[in-house]
């Protein structure tokens, strides 16, 4: 069983860690394609956050940071994943959570677009990956912890 485990988890986390590396790859001075893409569906979530909730002013923040900052919770996520970190499923909970909404904004299309049905395909496809997070992490903590076998020392009568 452990080696199945292994390897359950080794290709679950090799979804994140093959879109890091490329996304490595493609990096470049202003953070590569990721930054194109990701810099207007941003702007689209800012101006909803700011319509709805009556925030005034988000933050500045820069494409290449947040290229940067999904790599690393990718990389350092699945790596640490891999070999059954608590840490790294929580990285790659918080990657998904925040990445997931922003992305596949199904909600901005009409449900007649052909990119509303794409983007909610690709939409539940990664809370699918965020509910084999949270099975992973609530059999992690149901599973108790291993006893040591050491006998404990006799005690001595006189």
């Amino acid at each position: 069983m452990g080696f199945v485990s292994f390897a359950g988890r080794v290709l679950f986390a090799s979804v994140f860690l093959l879109s890091a590396y490329q996304e490595i790859i493609e990096f470049g001075v202003d953070g590569g394609p990721a930054a194109k893409v990701v810099a207007p569906k941003y702007d689209t979530f800012v101006n909803h956050v700011t319509l709805h909730l009556g925030v005034k002013k988000v933050p500045e923040v820069e494409m290449k940071h947040v290229i940067a900052a999904t790599i690393v919770l990718k990389g350092l996520g699945g790596l640490l994943f891999i070999f059954s970190s608590s840490f790294g499923a929580y990285l790659l909970l918080v990657h998904l959570a925040l990445v997931t909404p922003i992305m596949f904004d199904f909600y901005n299309y009409d449900i007649q677009k052909p990119e509303f049905v794409e983007l909610f395909f690709k939409f539940t496809q990664n809370l699918a990956l965020l509910g084999g997070l949270l099975f992973f992490l609530g059999m992690k903590n149901s599973i108790p912890k291993r006893q040591s076998k050491r006998k404990a020392p006799k005690t001595k009568t006189v």
